[in-house]
């Protein structure tokens, strides 16, 4: 059965446990592909810059992290564009969609506007952080390429992944994610190094290639979708309106913000961890590499939730809204138990992926990393939970309350735990990551409690808005 005709039956009988989790794992399975090949396009550029030399790794690989930081905030607004159409269809007025769809591709042009100007300001921005002149300037150079960009990864990439898997075309982004990783390493060679006939242009070749990548793959999921007759009708030209405007932004603010505090948590850890020495550092780094690739697919399992909490939300049907969130909760929850249980069993030949283990040279990064491992075990469980709850909770349209939940979470009890258990109690790294896994663990506490409360307070054919809460 596909994504599409389990979402068909609202005001019908809503589907068993078994049926949600089936039907969870289909649509999230697209997602976290979709997220892994960004990942390798991410990967191939470090790869391919490296060649070049330290100079050119350091500017290209900061360039792109401040690109990453800036669309990714911005993408957050647009992830209101995924519960709004799931409620929607979930209450049968599908011929909202069109209007949904449209005011939030003019959303996302404008939300195109700030990110144009932060990466066009990139050089004055890291020579106030005192980074070095030399460095400052050549990341100015490559995000003046990178930020052509960001209108197609808003405009066409942030919109559309929240948009397709609402209306049930979430495999659409299968191919176009996977071809998008051969397309740029092709590009990124040609560019850098002048071959296939390519111009030369050093490590700004790396972010042109970037730029033409994204842009092809908007531009082939936009035709996917509006060219295909059975995705058409949710498509079809309506005129964007403000008040629809407002409640998209309404919704999807606190979302970059949350994912804001979230990231600079990591930041600062990651900041933490240099003061306290390379091996700590690299040890830091090997161990949170590990981590982002298998939170990927709880990240894909919250997106599923988004949808399917908010398409049964709109149908009226809040027990099954609350069954679609807890199912999802517990599929994260499982992968990660799993994944943690992998680095507890084989933490030595995991680090043996990055660094070689009878180097010497290598001894205490790679004992500290194998520790590190151990607690990201833990960590994993905790990060999971809190971004499938935080999706579940978007489908009930509440973003504020848990936008201050992790504010609080990461900022009162992660960060300040992690900085004196390893500054004040002597352990270092660990004492960092044993912070981090108190922040999440708190985050998901909260979120999980707050979906379970608001779950609970739904009543049957109504749709609530959960964000004042």
């Amino acid at each position: 059965m596909t994504q599409q005709s389990s979402f068909s039956r609202a005001g019908t009988r809503p589907p068993t446990l078994s049926r949600h989790a089936a039907d969870t794992a289909r649509l999230a399975a697209p997602l976290a592909i979709a997220q892994l090949a960004q990942m390798a396009m991410s990967v191939t550029d470090t790869v391919l810059l490296g060649s070049l030399g330290a100079d050119a790794l350091a500017a290209g690989g900061l360039g792109a992290a401040l690109y990453f930081v800036v669309v990714t905030l911005l993408q957050g607004v647009l992830t209101s564009v995924s519960v709004t159409v799931a409620n929607a269809r979930g209450a049968r007025n599908e011929h909202h969609v069109p209007h949904i769809y449209w005011t939030g591709f003019v959303l996302s042009l404008l939300l195109t506007v700030p990110a144009f100007v932060l990466l066009s300001f990139a050089t004055p921005i890291l020579l106030a952080f005192g980074e070095p002149p030399l460095l400052a300037r050549n990341v100015g150079e490559y995000c003046a390429v990178l930020r052509w960009a960001a209108p197609a990864s808003l405009a066409g990439i942030g919109l559309l992944r929240s948009f397709l898997p609402a209306i049930g075309a979430a495999r659409r982004l299968l191919g176009v994610s996977i071809a998008s990783v051969f397309v740029n390493a092709f590009l990124n060679y040609g560019l850098i190094h002048g071959a296939y006939g390519l111009p030369r242009l050093g490590f700004l070749g790396s972010a042109a290639a970037t730029t033409l990548t994204v842009w092809l793959s908007a531009l082939v999921l936009a035709a996917l979708l509006h060219l295909r007759p059975r995705y058409r009708h949710f498509v079809a030209a309506r005129r964007p309106t403000v008040p629809l405007m407002g409640e998209l932004f309404g919704i999807g603010w606190p979302v970059a913000i949350t994912y804001g505090v979230e990231s600079t948590l990591f930041l600062a850890t990651g900041l933490m961890a240099g003061v306290l020495g390379e091996a700590q550092l690299a040890a830091h780094q090997i161990a949170l590499n590990v981590a982002s690739v298998s939170f990927m697919v709880p990240l894909a399992i919250g997106q599923a939730a988004n949808v399917r909490v908010g398409f049964w939300e709109g149908a009226g049907q809040p027990l099954a809204a609350r069954h679609a969130g807890f199912v999802a909760l517990a599929l994260g929850v499982a992968f990660m138990s799993l994944s943690g249980l992998v680095l507890i069993v084989a933490p030595h030949w995991i680090v043996g992926l990055y660094l070689k283990l009878d180097d010497p040279a290598n001894a205490s990064t790679v004992t500290l990393a194998a520790s590190l491992l151990g607690v990201a075990a833990i960590f994993q469980i905790v990060d999971g939970m809190q971004t499938v709850a935080s999706g579940c909770l978007r489908g009930l349209k509440d973003t504020r309350i848990p936008m201050i939940a992790a504010a609080f979470g990461y900022w009162g009890i992660g960060f300040p735990t992690g900085y004196t258990l390893a500054f004040h109690f002597g352990l270092g790294a660990r004492g960092l990551w044993w912070g981090l896994a108190a922040g999440l663990a708190s985050v998901a506490v909260l979120m999980t409690l707050r979906f379970h409360r608001l779950s609970l307070q739904r009543k049957p054919g109504s749709v609530q808005d959960g964000r004042s809460s």
